[in-house]
C-alpha cells in the first residue's frame, strides 16, 4: 500500500515560464534557459560524484556568469538577481492544485523532494499558492547530496518512517526517476516538455501529460 507521494519541483509543479521571459531578454535563443539548466545539472552531478557541496543557489549563480560568459555579455548583479529570482515565484501549472487535492481527499501524504535549499522549497511553494497542500519537503541541503543520487530518497523516507515500497515519486525528469527506481521507488512521469525519455534509463511506472490524469493512475492501480 502507497502511503506517500514525493514531488520534484521545478518544471514539474513549477511552470519555468517567468524564468523564460528573463532569459529572453537577453539572449536570442529559444534553448538559452534549458541551456543553463543542463549546465547547473551538469555540475550539480559532477559536484556529488566528487563528494563536494555548494547549495543550488550557489549553482545557479555560476551556471549564469558561465553563460553570459560564453556569449560574451556583461553580467551585473542587478540582472543577476532579476534573473535568478524570478526562480523563487515561479508560477504552479494550473493542473497541480486539483492533482495534489485528489491525494489530499484520499488521506495521502504529499511531500516535496527538491534540489532546491530548504528556504528556497518554502518561498517557491508559498509564492505558488500550495503550501497548505503540502505535508512536509526536503532538499539536498538535508544531505548535501542532489538529486538523482539516493541520499535524499533515502534520507526522506526515514524521516517520515516509510519504506521505499510505499512511496511514488513524481517527477518530469527523467534522471530524477531514474534515481528514485534505483532507491527503490514506484516512479510516475509526468510529461511538461517535447522530448524523450531516455530509453537507458529505468522506465517509470506511470506516466501522462496531465498531473490530475497521472494522479487518478496512481489511486486506481498504486495507492
Amino acid at each position: 500500500m502507497k502511503k506517500v507521494v514525493f514531488f520534484d519541483m521545478n518544471e514539474t509543479l513549477l511552470n519555468l515560464s517567468l524564468l523564460k521571459e528573463q532569459f529572453n531578454k537577453h539572449f536570442d535563443d529559444k534553448y538559452i534557459l534549458k541551456y543553463w539548466f543542463t549546465k547547473l545539472l551538469h555540475t550539480s552531478t559532477i559536484m556529488g560524484i566528487m563528494d563536494e557541496y555548494k547549495n543550488f543557489g550557489e549553482l545557479a549563480d555560476i551556471a549564469l556568469e558561465n553563460l553570459f560568459f560564453e556569449n560574451n555579455k556583461s553580467l551585473s548583479s542587478e540582472i543577476k538577481a532579476e534573473i535568478l529570482g524570478e526562480f523563487r515565484k515561479l508560477p504552479a501549472y494550473e493542473d497541480v492544485r486539483p492533482a495534489l487535492s485528489i491525494l489530499k481527499n484520499n488521506d495521502i501524504r504529499v511531500i516535496a523532494i527538491s534540489n532546491s535549499s530548504l528556504e528556497m522549497i518554502k518561498e517557491q511553494l508559498t509564492n505558488a499558492g500550495i503550501m497548505d497542500l503540502f505535508d512536509s519537503y526536503y532538499s539536498a541541503d538535508n544531505v548535501e547530496k542532489y538529486k538523482p543520487f539516493n541520499n535524499i530518497y533515502h534520507f526522506a523516507a526515514k524521516q517520515e518512517g516509510l519504506q521505499m515500497e510505499n512511496i511514488v515519486m513524481v517527477a518530469a525528469h527523467d534522471w530524477d526517476l531514474f534515481g528514485a527506481k534505483k532507491a527503490g521507488l514506484t516512479t510516475a512521469y509526468i510529461k511538461r516538455k517535447e522530448e524523450i525519455y531516455n530509453p537507458y534509463y529505468l522506465q517509470p511506472d506511470f506516466n501522462a501529460s496531465n498531473l490530475s490524469d497521472l494522479i487518478q493512475q496512481l489511486i486506481k492501480t498504486a495507492l
